[in-house]
């Protein structure tokens, strides 16, 4: 959500973002007709009302409530506040001046690089004939049970992509991100404040999120009848968590990590990436977000961090990675600032995606409502981050297909034999 007198002031800034990010800029101009109408009419009812209170009799006061009665209906006020925030959860937040101007994912620019594509001296497999032989994963049977994208991870398989897990939520612990397990079934308003809804409510056409049909019961026994869903990334639980409260200035930058299982729709992704585990509807993920002073400057630089903490990450791992500068036709309508991270997956023979870092500026935190007073005691919106810190199952890809043998066995990295128990699966 964007400061409604920086969009006054701003049009044509929010034009510009509109237009960079594939959506439609005369949205901004609707906006501003209803801001205009709605501003009129409060004026006018807050002007009865200052009136009213200076009512010298019943006769004077009856008139003037009729006259408010009147101007309220002729303003079908609701109406217009409902559209006012419908126009408002739609309006995109500006691009950082450093992200490329391409107008597809086409125009990602690599800036960085570690490592290049392993080279082997055998034709290298790919992850599903890997898992299969190795009695690690079952699609057969995961789609039998769950349906299309449905699997099942065994055996050694379990302990290497928990020991991952368990891996990143150390390394982020040690980093300063305090480790948390977040509800992964919350309520709209969680979805709906980091952007997760195109618009105002969930719309099950174009919102890759699951809602639960059934109705839980609150405390006092009664029928809840808040709607609930499953998130697809910590992310939203975590920024939620101080969602209406003031933060002290000194517990700025705010870290924090989760892990969580995801649950994701694919519904945009239909026809794409149909075998394996590249796009499932369930995986685990640990997530890191940080909650920091509105300076654009030092959120750039916590971005820059956060990255810092996954590449080191695929580093120990072994596996060679890049990052992309997302441009601005790839960029989401809350995002300021994006960057991807991805792995080289020799057995599919492509760069895949395995996290990305956004920089939102307030974006979440106006519609989220977390604030702070700065040092001279004014009253501000947070800029909140957020950055995938490892993901299965796709690094559990990433190490199956990078690190597999000849013989078709996988040389556990070091970082994980710990949690798998040896040094070689197979």
């Amino acid at each position: 959500m964007l400061d409604v007198k920086f969009v006054r002031e701003n049009a044509d800034v929010v034009r510009d973002a509109a237009r960079r990010k594939g959506m439609d800029p005369s949205a901004v101009d609707k906006f501003l007709e209803v801001d205009k109408a709605r501003r009129g009419f409060m004026q006018k009812l807050e002007g009865i009302r200052a009136e009213q209170k200076k009512a010298k009799n019943k006769e004077e006061g009856a008139a003037l409530k009729k006259q408010f009665n009147e101007v309220w209906e002729e303003s079908r006020m609701e109406e217009l506040d409902k559209k006012f925030e419908e126009l408002a959860a739609r309006l995109p937040n500006v691009i950082s001046p450093d992200t490329p101007p391409g107008a597809s994912e086409a125009g990602n620019t690599e800036v960085f690089r570690r490592g290049e594509p392993k080279k082997f001296d055998f034709a290298p497999k790919d992850h599903v004939a890997l898992g299969e032989a190795l009695d690690i994963l079952d699609f057969d049977r995961g789609a039998k049970v769950a349906g299309f994208r449905g699997y099942y991870v065994k055996n050694d398989g379990v302990l290497l992509e928990m020991g991952i897990m368990m891996y990143a939520m150390s390394k982020m612990a040690e980093k300063g991100y305090a480790p948390m397990i977040p509800p992964t079934l919350v309520k709209e308003f969680a979805l709906f404040g980091t952007g997760y809804f195109k618009g105002k409510e969930y719309d099950a056409a174009v919102d890759e999120i699951y809602e639960i049909a059934g109705r839980d019961k609150e405390s006092d026994g009664a029928a809840s009848r808040e709607k609930k869903f499953l998130v697809g990334t910590a992310e939203p639980p975590l920024l939620a968590y101080h969602a209406g409260e003031m933060l002290p200035l000194g517990k700025l930058p705010l870290r924090m990590s989760g892990f969580s299982q995801c649950y994701r729709s694919e519904i945009g992704s239909y026809g794409k990436d149909l075998k394996g585990l590249y796009r499932v509807h369930e995986f685990m993920k640990v997530e890191q977000v940080v909650l920091a002073e509105a300076d654009i400057e030092k959120s750039n630089m916590l971005q820059e961090e956060m990255l810092a903490v996954s590449g080191e990450m695929h580093e120990e791992l072994g596996l060679p990675y890049r990052r992309l500068a997302i441009c601005a036709g790839d960029l989401g309508a809350g995002k300021y600032r994006q960057f991807d991270t991805e792995v080289w997956l020799p057995g599919m023979n492509r760069w895949a995606e395995t996290g990305s870092a956004s920089n939102f500026l307030d974006w979440q935190a106006r519609r989220l409502g977390v604030k702070y007073a700065d040092a001279d005691g004014e009253k501000k919106f947070v800029y909140m981050l957020n950055s995938t810190a490892l993901p299965t199952p796709r690094i559990l890809i990433a190490i199956l297909e990078n690190c597999q043998t000849k013989e078709g066995k996988i040389e556990v990295p070091k970082v994980l034999q710990k949690y798998v128990g040896k040094a070689v699966i197979g």
